[in-house]
């Protein structure tokens, strides 16, 4: 969708409000809209009413903070949102360093609550550090407090705020908590900033460009003086004036930092405007695929191209992706009539123009499959042909359809000028020269004759011949019939390794498997490519076992069978080692106390029980083997994820295996940024709207190379091109972390939560706001109070421990019941976190259970915790089996409990019968629908019986309880879940439908390789 939007605040729906509640609808639905926002008048602009305008900005962080509420409640995915300004817009320096600066505020508070916390904690220590019954908030005889006090006040927390925590201390308070934030862009660091939810662009005409390399300058107009000077026939005057470069300079700067905004050409994109009549193109939709007039829509449907090449022949089926082309052309035109639009005026000009977006995706695998590297001239040969296959035998299909149905509403208008946009089409086919083309600035990259297969080159120049001829004689059926849009959810479901035009994102893949588990295989071109390239099956076994590794430790030499057997090693040892091989990522992994067995390491590996318990112990260190040996283990079993230094391959080949980011921690060739923009360049004369495709550079990338990325899209003729430099923004985690934590030393896990009663009674007077002496009567009739009504857990109970992973992050859930199997208490732990995390899931455990044991019913807590979303989150092994994905440990947790105690199959990933290998069939549900456990309703005691006044200690989990079980805690991976996603090629953010780390960069928003979700519209 492109809506327009006025100057008017309120009244109508091209209003500023009206275009809120539009774009409300289609967020609703699942859609996404872009708008131009240039009309509405700039700050400091006069009003007709008296006053000043409060500016764009001001009315664009309404649209944003509307779009953000709309993606958490929206019905099937988050809002998708393009906003656009002309660059004589008199706010455009500030658009264009919104987003930046905004990012900037994130890091503010990111590092200022640190800070506040920090110093608030410092200075609340210093007040109570005698242990006194009251605060010494003297200064003059307290140091050290004064000493934090100026401490606070070197780092820059305000005076005021800190006068407000000593105040507190003065009133009793131990303690204060503030909220702090973090760089994770669903978190409240992101959501308190602007500017965050929409895709940010500027429209660049040709005489900017003409401007910023003649070194001139740029005016900025009012917009109340466009108008009337339009309205006196006359030039308006500028309300500001600078250097082209400046603002060109900014572009990039911003475009580097944060990734935004992106760059709509505008002069190019209307010289191929095939309705002028009907008024300018001035935006896109968020992915800048579809560009049309205001006011308009146009449904997408994508062909994998893979499907038509064959394998055997090496041949690409022209004709039957040419039958594609038609059907699929007939049926988006039947689409138009079936669509439901947000307003009158766009299904008014939807149905007068008539527009289509067929596309394509695959390619980069198909190039791959064919042996020819995505970065070649004939690769980009291949990109045009079949663009312009397709392109012209979709206009061609709608000139068939307008001999029978007539041509869209418009076309008698619009005749001259589309017919002119399809004989260059058709000129571009044919890379005629330049003087040729007509009402063109930029000359477009023309199919390559003598590089296209021949085929391909006679179907394409083909499909125009009839695309004019028949155009000419009846018209065309729609105004626009192709673009190619990121295909990010259908292409998942289409079984593609590459959407649009992008390139293959890894070597190595990652596949989730239905079961649980993943599935790691070569990219499906890899093979075929070899194949194509002359290699014999024996070199491509070794080849693919480099990229991939053995899977087995069979004949490494690193860590030897022979080694192994000296030190005790017997054949049952090893058949363990190989079993765990598939489920790990690292060779440590499959050397453990948990896969080798406690009597196996202490009898003949000779570990002591302090090494046994300990999570973090290397157990092929201890027999001897030093790290380079290790990860040259690693190396040979997993193997090294890209193809760079392979046996047998020639060097002139690797080019064919270049992806668009270096392949696994050894990779360090990928695609250069111009292949991404020479490749839309070969599509685009092809293209009746644009391109949706990110240019992927390296975090190395300069500002410089930002700038040459756009003046190259220019003078090649894209119409649109987005920039994403790795690891520019702010949330997205770095490959390599510049400081090594991994040293750090880690808190062991609570060894007992039992406290007594005076202890219970001291926390809650702690916790009270109020003097000691006032608040302990409260406290102890509290305390007291929750004694009085508990129902206790007998001394022996049934209990089950659970062990999964969540995220990479352990967690240990053990469940009591009481006598008649209901839930009364859980207890939680889990490995290498701080002390604070730890403590913090120890004391929720408690106080869950406490709810437990006072009658609170289970379906509560899971109504209240499950799909609360924070870190750690996503994929899940281990536990029941039954949970896959996990938007928290919170989440996983009440999953669990509700699977095994409340019988809510709905929450779970895996039905329970597919676990079990004998079942061939689903049991029929029963008339009575599944069971389910109710609540448990009892009486609670609300008055204290005087003989449990002196009621003796008590365990905050059970009453007479009072050792914990130790449990066995696992090694996390080496890396990080977001280094280890990196390392696979994945980008290291988390999504956030499925909290799965498998995100990809598609087009100019991310795809979710799990569940498909993706950042934006595609």
């Amino acid at each position: 969708f492109i809506q327009s939007v006025s100057d008017s605040l309120v009244g109508g729906s091209e209003s500023i409000m009206g275009l809120w509640e539009r774009e409300a609808l289609l967020f609703k639905f699942g859609s996404g809209t872009g708008s131009n926002f240039s009309n509405i008048r700039g700050k400091d602009e006069p009003l007709s009413g008296g006053g000043r305008s409060s500016g764009l900005l001001s009315f664009l962080k309404i649209g944003d903070r509307a779009a953000g509420a709309i993606k958490s409640g929206g019905t099937t995915r988050r809002a998708a949102k393009m906003v656009t300004l002309d660059l004589d817009h008199p706010d455009i320096e500030e658009y264009i360093n919104w987003k930046g600066s905004e990012e900037e505020k994130v890091s503010s508070l990111i590092i200022g609550s640190q800070l506040l916390q920090k110093h608030a904690s410092e200075i609340m220590s210093a007040m109570w550090s005698d242990g006194e019954e009251f605060a010494a908030s003297d200064m003059n005889t307290n140091p050290s407090l004064k000493s934090a006090v100026v401490a606070a006040v070197k780092n820059g927390v305000p005076e005021p705020h800190i006068k407000r925590i000593m105040d507190l201390g003065n009133q009793g308070w131990r303690s204060v908590n503030f909220e702090v934030f973090d760089s994770d862009w669903q978190g409240e660091g992101y959501l308190t900033v602007s500017g965050q939810n929409s895709n940010n662009s500027v429209r660049v005409p040709n005489h900017f460009m003409d401007a910023v390399e003649s070194g001139d300058d740029w005016n900025l107009f009012w917009r109340t003086e466009l108008a009337a000077a339009e309205k006196e026939n006359r030039d308006p005057e500028p309300c500001k004036t600078l250097p082209a470069r400046d603002l060109w300079d900014q572009i990039a700067y911003t475009a580097w930092a944060c990734a935004d905004p992106g760059v709509q050409y505008d002069s190019t994109i209307n010289e191929w405007h095939t309705c002028p009549e009907g008024g300018r193109i001035n935006g896109s939709n968020p992915c800048s695929e579809y560009m049309f007039l205001d006011d308009t829509a146009c449904n997408l449907a994508s062909i994998n191209l893979l499907e038509y090449y064959d394998a055997d022949t090496r041949t690409f089926q022209t004709e039957d992706f040419q039958h594609s082309v038609r059907l699929w052309t007939a049926t988006l035109e039947i689409s138009v009539l079936m669509a439901q639009f947000p307003s009158e005026e766009i299904a008014q000009k939807s149905y007068e123009y008539r527009t289509l977006g067929l596309g394509y995706c695959n390619l980069g695998s198909l190039l791959m499959h064919m042996g020819i590297p995505y970065d070649d001239d004939k690769a980009r040969a291949i990109c045009g042909a079949l663009s312009a296959i397709m392109c012209g035998e979709s206009y061609a299909t709608s000139a068939e359809m307008a001999s029978f149905l007539g041509p869209f509403e418009r076309y008698e208008e619009n005749k001259e000028h589309m017919l002119r946009v399809i004989q260059n089409h058709r000129r571009a086919a044919y890379d005629v020269d330049s003087k040729e083309y007509v009402g063109l600035s930029v000359k477009p990259l023309g199919i390559d004759a003598e590089l296209c297969p021949d085929d391909l080159l006679d179907a394409a120049r083909d499909t125009w011949d009839r695309a004019l001829n028949l155009g000419t004689e009846f018209g065309f059926r729609n105004a626009q019939t192709t673009v190619i849009a990121p295909t990010g959810t259908i292409g998942l479901v289409m079984n593609c390794d590459t959407t649009g035009v992008e390139p293959s994102f890894s070597l190595v893949q990652f596949k989730s498997l239905a079961g649980g588990g993943m599935l790691k295989i070569i990219n499906n071109g890899v093979k075929l490519a070899l194949t194509e390239l002359g290699y014999d099956d024996n070199q491509i076994d070794e080849i693919e076992s480099y990229v991939m590794g053995s899977k087995s430790i069979e004949g490494c030499s690193s860590i030897s069978r022979e080694r192994l057997t000296k030190a005790g090693f017997g054949e049952a040892e090893f058949a363990k080692i190989e079993d765990s091989i598939g489920a790990a990522y690292d060779i440590r992994g499959a050397f453990n106390v948990s896969t080798l067995g406690t009597d196996f390491c202490t009898n003949v590996l000779g570990l002591n029980q302090e090494q046994i318990d300990n999570p973090f112990f290397d157990v092929l260190k201890h027999i001897g083997f030093s790290t380079s040996e290790i990860d040259a283990t690693n190396d040979y079993v997993f193997g090294r994820m890209t193809i760079e230094g392979a046996p047998h391959l020639n060097e002139e080949h690797l080019a064919v295996f270049d992806c668009a980011t270096p392949c696994g921690k050894y990779g360090e060739r990928s695609i250069a940024w111009p292949a991404h923009v020479r490749m839309m360049a070969a599509a685009q004369p092809f293209i009746s709207g644009a391109i949706s495709k990110t240019v992927n550079l390296p975090s190395s990338a300069t500002i410089d190379d930002i700038r040459e990325v756009y003046n190259l899209s220019h003078t090649t003729m894209n119409k649109a091109t987005a920039v994403y430099r790795d690891q520019s923004k702010l949330s997205q985690p770095l490959m390599n972390k510049l400081v090594d934590t991994s040293s750090m030393d880690q808190e062991d896990v609570n060894e007992s939560s039992t406290i007594t009663t005076e202890n219970a009674v001291q926390q809650v007077i702690e916790a009270l706001p109020l003097p000691a002496e006032q608040a302990k009567p409260l406290a102890d009739a509290y305390v007291h109070n929750y004694i009085a009504t508990r129902r206790p857990l007998p001394d022996v109970r049934e209990s089950k421990t659970m062990k999964a992973r969540v995220g990479g992050h352990t967690v240990y859930l053990s469940s009591s019941m009481y006598e008649d199997g209901r839930l009364g208490e859980i207890m939680l732990t889990t490995s290498k976190e701080g002390m604070a995390w730890r403590s913090l899931l120890n004391q929720f455990a408690i106080a869950v259970s406490i709810g437990l044991q006072y009658g609170v019913p289970l379906d509560a807590f899971v109504k209240s915790f499950t799909f609360q979303k924070f870190e750690p989150s996503g994929m899940v092994s281990g536990g029941s089996g039954r949970v896959k994905m996990a938007t928290s440990i919170v989440d996983y947790i009440f999953r669990e409990l509700a699977i095994n105690h409340l019988n809510r199959d709905d929450l779970a990933h895996v039905l329970a019968e597919d676990l079990d290998s004998t079942s061939i069939s689903r049991p029929e549900h029963t008339p009575d629908g599944i069971a389910r456990n109710v609540g448990h309703q009892r009486n609670i005691q609300t008055t204290l019986d005087v003989d449990m006044m002196d009621s003796p200690i008590f365990d905050t989990v059970d009453e007479n309880e009072e050792d914990t079980q130790k449990m066995e805690i696992e090694s996390d991976t080496a890396y990080s879940v977001a280094e280890s996603a990196r390392a696979m090629g994945f980008t290291g953010d988390i999504c956030a439908t499925c909290g799965s780390s498998q995100m990809v960069r598609n087009g100019t928003c991310l795809k979710c390789n799990e569940c498909g979700e993706t950042t934006g519209c595609s």
